[in-house]
């Protein structure tokens, strides 16, 4: 198993807010016109999983397997190339702010795991980013 975290992020909102909000994934709709039509085909929620095609690596589904309020929410890969678990922790700066943290575990054969690497690493930097500039309310 290879595991990949991004740096840590601030977010300007509370720890619970951002957990509600990724914690139940039909929150998705109200980002799904920001979502980058050109490198994204099918994109499909509901509160539990969430499924995108990216051309040249298919379909990918995640599904929600724990939710620990108001830390952090665990996904499993459901469709994919490589099976990987997906978490995003989130813990309270103060008040008003907090921080997150997003880490995946995958399964790359030992072949694959110098080409794969460095791309992994920055689709889960990319993935903490946009998630950090998400507006929880």
């Amino acid at each position: 198993m290879a595991q990949f975290e991004s740096s840590v992020k601030h977010v300007p909102y509370p720890q619970e807010n951002v957990y509600r909000n990724i914690s139940d994934l039909s929150n998705l709709e109200r980002i799904r016109d920001r979502v980058p039509t050109d490198k994204i085909d099918d994109f499909s929620f509901d509160s539990d999983a969430v499924s995108v095609s990216m051309p040249p690596v298919g379909k990918v589904t995640l599904r929600i397997v724990e939710r620990e309020e108001p830390k952090c929410v665990k996904f499993e890969s459901v469709q994919s190339p490589i099976p990987f678990n997906l978490w995003i922790q989130v813990l309270p700066v103060d008040a008003e702010n907090s921080k997150m943290k997003v880490t995946v575990k995958a399964d790359i054969p030992l072949v694959l795991r110098a080409m794969l690497s460095n791309p992994l690493q920055d689709g889960v930097e990319k993935v903490a980013e946009a998630l950090s500039l998400i507006q929880y309310v």
